[in-house]
């Protein structure tokens, strides 16, 4: 699977781990920064990890940073991204099952790096149920076009 991963400097570290455990479970890995712990705004890495799923050069984004809320938010700001707040097993997963996430967003001062991994290989593993859903899917994206 391709995964475009960007975080800002308190994601920084996160995502380095993050990047190694993708890529030895074999995952292309597309590292949109930043690059160091010096202080950077989120949103423009965010918004890039996002694109490259809209834009189809990535499958899937993780977005990191201090919390991973505001980084959700960015991320969702570009239309056909569903950025899901991940914090744990459980979210993670039903993010997948019932919302088809595709961009999932991790604060590193909340969650560990082991747990973190864990994380991010459910929300890998796991696939959309589709059914019911579906319909949810096509009403939030009426909303992006603003037809609803």
């Amino acid at each position: 699977m391709r995964i475009a991963i960007a975080a800002d400097h308190a994601g920084y570290p996160l995502k380095e781990d993050l990047k190694a455990f993708l890529e030895e479970g074999g995952h292309q890995v597309d590292d949109l920064g930043t690059d160091s712990t010096e202080p950077v705004d989120y949103p423009a890495f965010c918004a890039a990890a996002a694109r490259a799923v809209v834009a189809g050069d990535a499958d899937r984004a993780i977005v990191l940073g201090g919390s991973g809320q505001g980084e959700q938010i960015a991320a969702n700001k570009v239309d056909g991204v569903r950025a899901a707040l991940g914090h744990d097993l459980h979210v993670a997963r039903l993010s997948r099952e019932h919302n088809d996430a595709n961009v999932l967003a991790i604060g590193a001062r909340i969650v560990a790096a082991a747990y973190a991994r864990e994380i991010v290989r459910v929300w890998l593993e796991t696939p959309f149920e589709g059914g019911r859903h579906v319909a949810r899917l096509e009403q939030i994206g009426r909303i992006e076009r603003g037809e609803l």
